[in-house]
């Protein structure tokens, strides 16, 4: 039995613990909130942010970071992509050099543009750093139902280690390694769910919404690999896979506030009704800034962060997007 450490308590970050102790490890949950670390460890749930989930006993959690790191096998980030750096630095005092840093974060850091293995880099420099990203809601995860994600590390050897560690018949990791491919996939896939929730919330159609999660994986692509990232990887799991089923449930948190959007809610008041977070909110500012930087045009995308951050009319942008001229599907990415 290994011990594996789970660093963050939200509704994904309580499923890796659950999938860790399936494979029949030793699992430790480090949480922020004292509310949770109590509420897993004396009442075996987690009602904040996976309501109605019972948890197995063996799941543990601290609000000490040393604690949940100490001696431990492999250490999973699962905090929001805004907050990963301030963890990380806590994560680089405690985590013994070797151990591999396994990221699940979905984000882009918005004051600079940094992919978070970028910022793993700056900050934890004698560990393995890979990218788990996939198409995975928490509770169907949880409750059993066949998961498939990427696993990305700079070598295949490193992921295909973690994936022995956690795999399961019901929980089945695909090592590859492109990270930044990873990284961008599951960046890009939570702008766009915001913007395939206003075509739900403004019930432009199954056609429209088609469209757009083509053009936008189109768009996820060219910035993925402008990045750096090999084109294949937006065809497998954390590209096609995750922005498909972001895209298409509204047990997406991003998808569910882009329908509040389109029915026309304020984002303040969508936002202030919510204890969790929606990535693509944020990380439409970084995924912006880094287009800018890489000179790659996002229009879908740039809608986005217009309408989010910019209090752009949601009918002036879409009428922007369906004015572009016509052009070959793939220009720019032949």
């Amino acid at each position: 039995m290994s011990k594996v450490s789970i660093i963050g308590a939200g509704a994904w970050g309580t499923a890796l613990a659950c999938i860790s102790r399936r494979a029949n490890h030793e699992v430790i949950l480090w949480a922020l909130e004292d509310e949770v670390v109590h509420s897993i460890n004396a009442e075996k749930g987690n009602p904040m942010y996976l309501p109605g989930v019972s948890l197995d006993k063996g799941i543990v959690a601290t609000g000490d970071i040393s604690e949940a790191i100490a001696q431990s096998q492999v250490v999973f980030s699962v905090v929001p992509s805004q907050f990963f750096r301030s963890v990380a630095e806590k994560i680089a005092l405690n985590i013994d050099p070797g151990t591999p840093l396994v990221i699940c974060s979905k984000g882009i850091e918005v004051e600079t543009g940094a992919l978070m293995t970028e910022i793993a880099g700056e900050i934890i420099q004698k560990n393995p750093v890979l990218v788990l990203s996939g198409p995975s809601f928490a509770h169907e995860t949880i409750a059993g139902s066949p998961t498939a994600v990427a696993l990305a590390g700079t070598n295949l050897k490193d992921a295909e280690i973690i994936t022995s560690l956690i795999g399961t018949s019901r929980f089945r990791p695909y090592p590859m390694d492109d990270r930044i491919g990873a990284e961008v996939g599951g960046a890009a896939k939570n702008v766009l769910a915001i913007a395939c929730g206003i075509v739900v919330g403004r019930e432009m159609g199954d056609n429209t919404r088609a469209a757009l999660i083509t053009r936008g994986l189109f768009e996820m692509a060219m910035l993925g690999v402008a990045k750096g990232a090999k084109a294949r990887t937006f065809m497998g799991l954390s590209g096609l896979g995750d922005l498909t089923l972001t895209c298409n449930g509204l047990n997406s948190r991003n998808m569910s506030l882009g329908v509040e959007l389109g029915k026309g809610n304020p984002l303040a008041d969508i936002l202030a009704n919510r204890n969790s977070i929606a990535e693509g909110v944020e990380t439409a500012r970084g995924i912006v800034a880094l287009a800018r930087k890489l000179n790659v045009e996002l229009p879908i995308m740039e809608g986005v962060y217009r309408i989010l951050h910019l209090q752009a009319d949601i009918t002036q942008a879409i009428d922007n997007l369906l004015d572009r001229p016509f052009t070959p599907e793939f220009k720019g990415l032949d």
